[in-house]
């Protein structure tokens, strides 16, 4: 059986960011998707989704701005993991970020703001039942451990 992300964006605005979490999927070898549908203007449309995904194993990447009632939805109608990437916004210093972490209760999605870190959480959470995604994440935090014991040995050098 074969595991991917399936990362829904809010509206088709969030694809530039939605890329940035598909490049760091590709490199640690997470298959994925892109899907876009509004909780608040399509949400039968995002039920439509997660039926397709029912029987497969999947770990849902949303990522909508403002308010973002797009995550809590989806975890809140299926039992697979959701992981909320809501994109920074400049307008709301951030503020908007909110949405994403005061959920109603029973709902267990988990918030982060960087497309690596959603990555490396999705390629964990498949990892479980997948010894080569769990080997990647290992070698990937490998090798950003030794690019600091580099930067450190660079440093020590030039003082």
């Amino acid at each position: 059986m074969t595991s991917k992300a399936v990362i829904i964006m809010g509206s088709e605005r969030d694809l530039d960011f939605s890329r940035e979490i598909a490049k760091y999927l590709k490199l640690l070898g997470v298959t994925y998707e892109f899907r876009v549908a509004s909780a608040h203007k399509t949400p039968l449309a995002v039920l439509d989704i997660l039926k397709e995904f029912e029987d497969k194993t999947v770990v849902y990447v949303t990522v909508a701005g403002r308010s973002n009632a797009l995550s809590a939805f989806i975890d809140g109608n299926t039992s697979k993991p959701v992981i909320a990437i809501p994109p920074y916004s400049e307008k709301f210093g951030g503020t908007d970020i909110y949405s994403s972490l005061r959920v109603p209760s029973g709902i267990g999605s988990v918030v982060t703001i960087e497309p690596e870190g959603a990555a490396i959480a999705v390629t964990k959470i498949l990892g479980l039942s997948n010894t080569d995604l769990l080997s990647n994440v290992k070698t990937y935090q490998d090798s950003k451990k030794q690019e600091l014991t580099r930067a450190n040995e660079t440093i020590k050098k030039l003082i």
